[in-house]
């Protein structure tokens, strides 16, 4: 097999997983690769106009990237007053089987006695945070959702570093919460949350 089949090989396979992609940016982003292989594998067998269709796709993906990752969005931390609140059952139903891969067993959650957050981004609700206020001035989280198209660290971080500055006026000095998923696991690391040396699932994060 030539070089140049590779190459057309490995830009029709990225622009396929990139149609499969729930996830807007990660869509663009793989996009992006599988274009600019194609347009140069077109270039190389001299079929120009799959290299000018492709080398113009790679452009509108440069584009509309740099247009996501510039803007500014507005985030807010709602709380949910009443927890028997009619969008509060259909968030939790309609994503129940998202949910349930990242928080096994959320469904045995009182939901009654916690605290419950929906995450704003530009006032779509894209996040669902439940904690619960323990003594000794922690925060325990029992569920941190963010809806798959916007499971890009940016909601994280928000809560995570602008919204426990309130909490922190409480009193409260660290933020913990229990995984057993390896990809909540990444998440909580690439968010400033640390491994507990006396539990391999357990992380804490400093307010």
């Amino acid at each position: 097999m030539l070089y140049y089949e590779i190459i057309g090989y490995l830009g029709s396979l990225l622009v396929a997983v990139s149609l499969s992609m729930k996830n807007i940016r990660y869509l663009r982003r793989i996009n992006f690769f599988g274009a600019f292989f194609f347009s140069i594998y077109g270039l190389l067998i001299e079929a120009y106009p799959v290299f000018v269709l492709n080398g113009y796709i790679t452009v509108i993906d440069i584009y509309y990237l740099y247009k996501m990752y510039r803007a500014k969005e507005d985030f807010k931390l709602v709380p949910v007053l009443d927890k028997k609140h009619l969008y509060l059952n259909e968030f939790l139903e309609y994503y129940s089987g998202d949910i349930e891969i990242y928080f096994p067993n959320y469904k045995n959650l009182n939901f009654v006695e916690l605290s419950c957050f929906f995450v704003l981004r530009d006032l779509r609700p894209v996040g669902l945070l439940v904690i619960e206020e323990k003594e000794g001035k922690e925060i325990e989280i029992h569920l941190d959702y963010a809806i798959p198209d916007y499971r890009d660290l940016k909601s994280g971080k928000y809560v995570f570093n602008s919204e426990m500055k309130y909490f922190k006026t409480k009193g409260y000095k660290t933020v913990s919460t229990i995984s057993s998923v390896r990809k909540h696991q990444k998440y909580l690391a690439n968010i400033g949350f640390e491994r507990s040396s006396e539990n391999g699932e357990h992380f804490i994060k400093n307010i």
